[in-house]
Parts: structure tokens; C-alpha cells; sequence
């Protein structure tokens, strides 16, 4: 009888090979940390948004529950993005091609992916100190109960350049396929019922 699903292979770590900070191969830990970053600002930029206008109208209530709620997700997005800043430094050093002759962090080879990596660190770095200055500006205005013109600003900004820079990061997996796991001798696309597991080739 045919299979319908593969469940093991995808959720056992045995026989993936650690790689510390980064997790573990197949399994690697700053894509999925994106994620959070990504949605947290895009959402604070709505709520933001939502606020400043309703409370130029009357709706007062609307105004603060939407400003509260962007200020617990952006202020979530900003510890989360600790991690994903932190992971994505170790991709950045470990996953390209380096001369480790010349220093701690060794020289990298000068490629488009690499000069695609800085990019995209670049921009989500600058995201990330956007949302900085927000989180400081939205606390020391937080008795007013609703976003002012400068907070919205700022969110709308961190929320434009988060989705502009996830275009990047997007491209360094699908296309570029930076730190994807080789399907040399894989079996994964051949039509057969047997699964196989990280680390293990089937055999013929």
C-alpha cells in the first residue's frame, strides 16, 4: 500500500551534524527566527498606523488598545531579534568561504553571495536600531494612549525595511542557496515508499 506522509525524517535530529549557534544541519536556527522580527514589525507598523488615526478622530478607545497592542509586539520583535541578529553574525563568519590566515574572522571571498549576506545584515541592522529608537520614543510617550506622528514614522519605516531586507535573506536560501544541505545522492525526489533519514544514503 502507498505511504501518504513522511513524518521521521523531518523532525529527528540523529545523524545531523551540530554546528553550535548556528543548530544543526538541516535544521539550521536563523531562518526560522526571521520570522518573528519580520511579523512583529510589520504588524506594529498596522497598529501603529490604525492608532494615530483613530485617535485624531474619536475613537480614544481603538486608538490605545491598537497602540498597546504595537507596542507589545514590536517590544517582542526586539528580544527576538537578538537571536536572529546573533545567528545570523555566526552565518555570516562560519558559512562563507574565508582565508582564516588572516585574522579571527578571516578574509571572505568576494562573492555575490557575499556581498549579498552584508546587504541584508546591513538593512536588518539599521531595522534593528530603528526599532530601538521606537521602543524608547513609544515608552516615554506611553501616557498619551496612542502613537504619535514620530512613533508611527519610525514603525512604518522599521516595517517597510524589514519586508524590503527579508527579500534578501529570501534569496540567499531559494536562489543562491546559502546554507541549504546538498542533495547529492539524495532520494527525496525519487518515486519510492522508503524514507531517508539525515546523514544515511539508500541504496540503489
Amino acid at each position: 500500500m502507498a505511504r501518504w506522509f513522511s513524518i521521521k525524517p523531518a523532525v529527528t535530529f540523529k545523524g545531523r551534524s551540530f554546528m553550535g549557534v548556528r543548530g544543526w544541519s538541516g535544521k539550521p536556527a536563523h531562518p526560522p527566527l526571521t520570522d518573528f522580527p519580520i511579523v512583529t514589525y510589520a504588524l506594529a507598523a498596522v497598529f501603529d498606523v490604525i492608532s494615530y488615526f483613530a485617535s485624531r478622530g474619536s475613537h480614544a478607545g481603538a486608538a490605545r488598545d491598537t497602540f498597546v497592542a504595537a507596542t507589545y509586539v514590536i517590544v517582542a520583535g526586539g528580544v527576538a531579534s537578538l537571536a536572529t541578529a546573533t545567528t545570523g553574525f555566526w552565518d555570516w563568519w562560519k558559512g562563507l568561504e574565508r582565508d582564516r590566515s588572516s585574522g579571527p574572522i578571516g578574509k571572505a571571498a568576494h562573492t555575490q553571495v557575499w556581498r549579498t549576506v552584508n546587504w541584508h545584515a546591513t538593512v536588518m541592522v539599521t531595522v534593528t536600531l530603528i526599532v530601538v529608537v521606537d521602543v524608547i520614543v513609544r515608552l516615554s510617550q506611553y501616557h498619551r494612549g496612542a502613537t504619535s506622528l514620530l512613533v508611527m514614522i519610525l514603525s512604518v519605516l522599521a516595517g517597510a525595511l524589514v519586508l524590503y531586507g527579508s527579500l534578501y535573506g529570501g534569496s540567499l536560501v531559494f536562489e543562491y542557496q546559502f546554507n541549504v544541505e546538498p542533495l547529492d545522492g539524495s532520494t527525496v525526489w525519487d518515486e519510492t515508499e522508503k524514507d531517508q533519514l539525515p546523514g544515511k544514503k539508500l541504496g540503489p
